[in-house]
């Protein structure tokens, strides 16, 4: 990676953090955007290469690549399709994601994105956070569709994150599952961290950071089962990983064991898996608000497969 070389021992204050998190704090940089470099090998510990999330030692010497500014992704202003608005204000605005959209750019993505989206529809969005995430307070994996909320101006952004950061939003998902969960309404409480062989999904580990997912039963199907799922934390690929470590895999995602064969029956290349309704106060009102996202074309006609 070119770039700038900087080298400086860990301070007392970040000894015990990730590597990612010391890059961040360090040097200014978005954690996902540090997660990176380290990912890259750019990062070293003591003449040694680090993973994202070993721990940093105060003392240690930590030697850098940090990309050049140019190179940091940055919005595109380009009309995305499908991407609809749901509700809009001067603090709020809420998207229907559709499937294949990116939240923000990121480094190695290089398709559409919400922001980008947004910024093409006229919305000046609030110059809070990481540049390339103007307004962006929660994302949604690029195969996964839904409603996701943006900030539209500085004190909705600040309420917002907040919110989502302790946890009080509400966040309900629906999702098609592989065969038929027992109990029908239950909860998967399971640690979720890095897959210990395959560092670019995510496993139930010891190790792992806490995670709670909630679910219950909507319909049943000879194969499958549709589910209505609130989620207590916000950890990457959570459904998805904790279904697939119960036996029962959303529909349509083989990185996490389901079935090619029922998803290509279905006319499924994706995972079903559909974030429904986030209900959160408003950042400005102080009132509480729900905003719903309907199923998309190709979820629809999953089950209506399954229905037979």
């Amino acid at each position: 990676m070119s770039g700038e070389y900087r080298a400086l021992p860990i301070p007392e204050g970040l000894d015990g953090l990730r590597a990612d998190a010391a890059v961040s704090k360090l040097f200014g940089l978005s954690r996902s955007a540090a997660a990176d470099i380290v990912t890259a090998g750019a990062v070293l510990i003591d003449a040694t290469q680090v993973s994202k999330s070993d721990r940093v030692r105060a003392g240690a010497l930590l030697e850098a690549t940090l990309p050049d500014p140019k190179q940091a992704p940055m919005p595109k202003a380009e009309r995305v399709d499908g991407l609809e608005i749901l509700y809009h204000d001067d603090d709020v605005i809420a998207v229907d994601k559709p499937v294949g959209v990116a939240a923000h750019p990121t480094l190695g993505w290089e398709g559409p994105t919400v922001v980008g989206g947004l910024q093409a529809m006229g919305y000046t969005l609030p110059d809070a956070g990481p540049p390339e995430r103007k307004g962006i307070v929660q994302r949604l994996d690029v195969g996964t569709s839904g409603v996701m909320v943006v900030a539209n101006s500085i004190q909705g952004y600040s309420v917002l994150k907040r919110a989502f950061k302790e946890r009080t939003v509400e966040k309900t998902y629906h999702a098609v599952v592989q065969g038929l969960p027992d109990p029908i309404v239950g909860t998967i409480d399971a640690p979720i961290g890095r897959h210990p062989s395959s560092g670019w999904k995510f496993a139930v580990t010891t190790s792992g950071r806490h995670a709670v997912t909630h679910y219950e039963l909507i319909e049943a199907f000879r194969e499958a089962s549709l589910l209505k799922i609130h989620i207590e934390t916000g950890r990457t690929h959570q459904i998805r990983v904790h279904f697939s470590a119960v036996g029962h895999p959303c529909v349509g995602d083989p990185m996490y064991g389901s079935d090619p064969t029922l998803a290509a029956r279905v006319g499924l290349t994706r995972q079903w898996l559909h974030a429904a309704t986030l209900g959160f106060t408003h950042p400005r009102t102080g009132e509480f608000m729900e905003v719903s996202s309907p199923y998309p074309e190709d979820l629809n006609r999953a089950l209506e497969v399954l229905r037979g």
